[in-house]
């Protein structure tokens, strides 16, 4: 099972509609069978496609760029999490070609308020895998310094019996002894980047970017993590200017799993 995660920064990147056909095309090239995308937004005043998503949703143009290179299989669930930059409804999301058998989306945060962007919503989603089922959760997770971080987490984390996967943008840096890496390790969960065969240094985000404005460090952010030992093949960064060009202020991360 070959997995992908990415904070898409969507709407805030220069050349943006070149980047979603760049992402596209790797993802037709890779073939994942699960895409979880974070920071996934639409204009707020756009013309809606059907009751949640609008014209110029980022994964809607991300689905169909895929569907123009030849491949119909992806279907994906997209929530609203809060509004970003006053003008946009920004979501998560999962992307994936398995049959879904089960969708729903939920708060992990004190605040339920779109308003909020402290708000914080997890999207999830049951699959079909070879006839079992897998739960996968798109997560963007707050600061360790949030007041109701350990909330985010225990709600992420709790009644998690089948095999699941979390992947996303964690905002905490796993080189951090001690802080908010180390209190999601604590709840049992799995860091496939520790667990994986192969793996480069992981890196996902370098310096400064939006939500870490005096960050001067190579940190490690984005993960996938699991709730059981999983055969994890490689581990690797991409979409950070040496595995593919770069596409957002985050890179990615891909996991080929043995399951």
């Amino acid at each position: 099972m070959k997995l992908l995660t990415l904070n898409c920064h969507s709407w805030q990147e220069k050349n943006q509609l070149e980047k979603i056909k760049y992402i596209a095309k790797t993802i037709f090239e890779n073939n994942y069978d699960v895409v979880a995308l974070q920071e996934v937004s639409h204009l707020i005043e756009s013309k809606k496609v059907n009751d949640t998503i609008k014209e110029d949703n980022f994964v809607y143009l991300l689905n169909n760029e895929i569907k123009k290179l030849g491949c119909d299989n992806y279907k994906f669930y997209w929530d609203i999490s809060h509004i970003g930059f006053d003008v946009y409804e920004e979501g998560i999301c999962i992307l994936t070609k398995l049959e879904i058998l089960e969708k729903s989306s939920f708060y992990v945060t004190k605040s339920h308020d779109i308003k909020n962007p402290k708000s914080r919503k997890i999207a999830k989603l049951t699959l079909n895998y070879n006839e079992e089922k897998v739960d996968f959760y798109s997560c963007h997770i707050g600061w360790f310094e949030d007041d109701d971080f350990k909330l985010q987490v225990d709600s992420l984390l709790k009644n998690s019996e089948r095999l699941s996967f979390y992947m996303g943008d964690f905002n905490n840096d796993a080189n951090k002894k001690n802080k908010g890496y180390d209190y999601i390790l604590s709840k049992g969960v799995f860091d496939t980047f520790n667990i994986s065969k192969t793996k480069d240094n992981g890196v996902t985000v370098k310096g400064k970017i939006d939500g870490w404005k005096s960050n001067k460090n190579d940190m490690r952010i984005d993960l996938i993590l699991c709730n059981k030992y999983v055969d994890v093949i490689y581990s690797k960064v991409i979409f950070n200017g040496e595995n593919k060009n770069i596409v957002s202020d985050h890179f990615g991360v891909e996991v080929l799993v043995n399951i």
